[in-house]
């Protein structure tokens, strides 16, 4: 019989377990040394697909993770059921240290940079010659994000049927690009798809191009056991039913389980959403000039803080004194100019 008032004493007290402030906090947390290694093919909502040995598995992210994002790409510790079975769920307790980290902005003044893959060693920037037309801009501002992060940028120009592809390989030959070129009916018989899949072998490879140039297409003739659905983009105004809305990694045929270059592996594809614009907010310049080792030693001479494009600029003496074409100065300063200039301008 519980009493009340003066008549209570200390048995009458109930004191809620776990509740906060009855036990002393820690800032001690677990090492989770047992935790799998795992690697994020897709997140969704909050529900984080990996690949754990053969085995794919949903997670989420542990709350001592606290804002860390989880991004496809991203190299994981997983602990919990890892049995891949229906309606389990796995928490990933840690991310491993990236390699490189491809970043964006929606615009040129969003202050909020986005990761959109993680340790990929590779940038295939997609475009077409033709239906819809190619937007060099746009092509410009990827090769500076992927100079930013470290990436190799190879140049696919898709359509070749409808447009001749010289113009715009003249335009980026100063760059030294590797590139490939595809015709609709090559891809359709197969042959587009082995000409690219050459220069993934052994790559993690994110793909990015503006909606309608055929990229999603392409990775579908990469990884056909993994179709992604297609649809109608409007070739004008670039309108209609962008069918990547989420970035997903494939295994290319043949490759091992584990990602990371393991002995025997032949590469991964990571498919990303159409993008209509590719914000540089996050971009230092200093560090695009890196991408130009023919030109990098010649701004040893260069005034502080040198935007390589103003008068006491020690890169024009560089190049007149025939360590670099000037071709490649132009691009590298085309470049750099991209960030000061939104795409439409």
């Amino acid at each position: 019989m519980r009493r009340y008032g003066k008549h209570t004493d200390e048995d009458d007290v109930r004191v809620r377990p776990n509740r906060k402030g009855n036990r002393p906090r820690t800032n001690i947390r677990p090492k989770h040394e047992d935790a799998a290694e795992g690697f994020v093919l897709t997140v969704d909502r909050g529900r984080i697909t990996c690949l754990v040995e053969d085995r794919t598995i949903t997670a989420m992210k542990a709350r001592e993770l606290g804002r860390k994002a989880v991004v496809v790409g991203d190299r994981v510790a997983v602990v919990g059921d890892l049995s891949g079975d229906k309606d389990t769920l796995a928490r990933i307790v840690r991310v491993e240290e990236r390699t490189s980290v491809l970043r964006r902005t929606a615009d040129d003044d969003d202050p909020f940079e986005r990761v959109v893959v993680a340790n990929a060693d590779q940038l295939a920037i997609v475009t077409a010659l033709a239906d819809p037309e190619p937007r060099p801009r746009l092509i410009d501002r990827c090769l500076v994000a992927a100079y930013d992060a470290g990436l190799e940028p190879l140049l696919v120009l898709t359509k070749s049927d409808l447009a001749p592809a010289a113009p715009m390989l003249e335009t980026y030959a100063p760059l030294g690009l590797r590139y490939v070129v595809t015709s609709r009916e090559e891809l359709a018989d197969g042959e587009a798809a082995d000409r690219v899949r050459e220069r993934l072998s052994d790559r993690i490879t994110a793909f990015v191009g503006h909606s309608g140039v055929g990229k999603t297409t392409l990775v579908n003739a990469l990884v056909p056991d993994r179709q992604r659905a297609t649809g109608r983009v409007n070739a004008v105004t670039g309108r209609g039913r962008h069918t990547t809305t989420s970035a997903l990694a494939l295994p290319l045929p043949g490759s091992t389980s584990q990602a990371g270059g393991s002995e025997g592996s032949s590469g991964w594809v990571i498919d990303t959403p159409g993008v209509r614009s590719f914000g540089l907010n996050h971009i230092d310049p200093s560090r695009v000039i890196h991408a130009f080792p023919d030109l990098e030693p010649g701004t040893v001479d260069c005034p502080r803080a040198c935007s390589h494009d103003e008068k006491d600029c020690a890169l024009d003496e560089w190049v007149a004194q025939g360590h670099a074409e000037p071709a490649r100065l132009f691009s590298l300063r085309r470049l750099l100019a991209t960030r000061e200039r939104r795409e439409g301008d």
